[in-house]
């Protein structure tokens, strides 16, 4: 596939193809509040670190949002155990206040259905360490969902992320991706995003039941949603692998 890479800071014009690409997430994943707040402003406010590829025919089939953000600042200085949720509001925090950062988090690399399975996700990854690089950062960091975690939702985040296939490199494919790439597994984000919401909502979102208290596994989540039914309430906790770039 011939693609080009750019930024949105480069290409202003492509705003809209790129926060209108189709995606897989799942459906719950869209109603974390932090992501609710923060995520679409990435690519208005901070749109030198959005990169997006177009293919031949000029449809965008890839993006890669990142965030800079000050790890060493007060009350910081380790990666943070609400992960992707902490850094998307370190960063826009940051952003406010003028702060200078010092680190650059990945938050997402999407690629489109139609095009998966052909590398993409590893040649975006690719253009995010370039870009922070280009911008005299020392490290990318990522707070990353693995990509078959969801497979096994009953095993320990920490169990599954030391994984290792015979030829030592991680038994997940996301996280494979990363070390190839030069990443380092830091440690486990027990808590990197959340989702409450009422059994209705959830029912809605995927189909279930949610008619039973306890532990409910759902399609694409990583591991189970809890159940309050006699609330009338679920919550999602998410566990995410921290994934250190040195750059």
């Amino acid at each position: 596939m011939d693609l080009k890479v750019a930024s949105l800071a480069e290409r202003p014009e492509m705003l809209g193809p790129v926060v209108e690409m189709a995606h897989t997430w799942p459906e719950f994943l869209l109603h974390d509040p932090v992501g609710d707040a923060h995520y679409g402003r990435i690519a208005r406010e901070l749109p030198e670190f959005v990169q997006f590829a177009e293919d031949e025919r000029g449809e965008v089939v890839a993006h890669a949002y990142s965030v800079p953000f000050a790890l060493a600042g007060e009350d910081r200085g380790e990666l943070p155990s609400r992960g992707w949720d902490a850094v998307l509001g370190w960063a826009f925090e940051d952003l406010r206040r003028g702060t200078p950062p010092d680190t650059v988090s990945a938050i997402s690399i999407v690629v489109a259905p139609h095009a998966q399975g052909a590398g993409l996700s590893a040649r975006m990854l690719s253009a995010m360490r370039d870009n922070a690089r280009a911008r005299g950062f020392t490290e990318v960091v990522a707070p990353l969902r693995p990509s078959a975690k969801h497979l096994e939702p009953r095993t320990p985040m920490e169990e599954y992320a030391v994984r290792l296939r015979p030829d030592g490199l991680p038994h997940d494919p996301w996280l494979r991706v990363h070390v190839r790439a030069g990443g380092a597994v830091e440690a486990v984000a027990p808590s990197s995003m959340t989702v409450a919401a009422s059994l209705a909502e959830w029912r809605a979102w995927t189909g279930l039941p949610f008619d039973t208290e306890g532990l409910v596994e759902v399609p694409g989540a990583l591991v189970p949603v809890h159940c309050e039914s006699g609330r009338g309430y679920a919550v999602y906790v998410e566990p995410n692998v921290w994934v250190r770039h040195r750059l």
